[in-house]
Parts: C-alpha cells; sequence; structure tokens
C-alpha cells in the first residue's frame, strides 16, 4: 500500500469517527475539515469535498446543502466502519 493511499484512507476514517463524536451524528463541512487538520491532516476543502462524495456514494453518510455549504450525518454503516464492526476498502479499519 503505498503512503498516499494510506493518508487517504485514514482521512476517510478520520471523518467517520468525527461524526461519530458530533451531536445528532452530523456537521458541516467547516467543522469537518477543522477535524482533520486536529488530526495532522491538512488537506483542502476541496479535498473533503471529494471524501464526503465518496463516503456518500459507499452509503457510509448522507449529505444535504445548506447554500454552500454540505452537511454531513453518518449511517449506520458508517458508524459500524467508525467503530471496526464492518469493513469497507479505501477506509482505513481502527486500531483497537
Amino acid at each position: 500500500m503505498s503512503f498516499k493511499t494510506l493518508l487517504i484512507e485514514d482521512q476517510r476514517l478520520v471523518i467517520l469517527r468525527s461524526l461519530r463524536e458530533m451531536h445528532g451524528y452530523e456537521a458541516n463541512e467547516s467543522i469537518i475539515d477543522s477535524c482533520l487538520d486536529a488530526y495532522g491532516h491538512n488537506i483542502s476543502r476541496d479535498n473533503v469535498r471529494n471524501h464526503l462524495a465518496w463516503l456518500e456514494e459507499q452509503g457510509l453518510i448522507t449529505l444535504r446543502n445548506i447554500q454552500d455549504c454540505q452537511i454531513a450525518r453518518l449511517t449506520g454503516r458508517g458508524e459500524d466502519v467508525a467503530t471496526g464492526q464492518a469493513t469497507v476498502p479505501g477506509v482505513k479499519r481502527p486500531r483497537a
């Protein structure tokens, strides 16, 4: 596995775990970007949106738009992946 792939998979896991900690299991893209930054992933807002779109395609989150801002909400399947109860290729598996 390449280092770039490892970073991408970890960024997706950070998004899922961060949403799991949020009230109502949802957050806007700005908060998600701040969470990624707190975990050492300083990426562009465009990359955050790409991750959100990919996670939605996998059924791990749902997205809704308010003006120009995306709001992500964790699904049940997304919570299972965030806690390691399920795996999805492309998302890093959390450590025990």
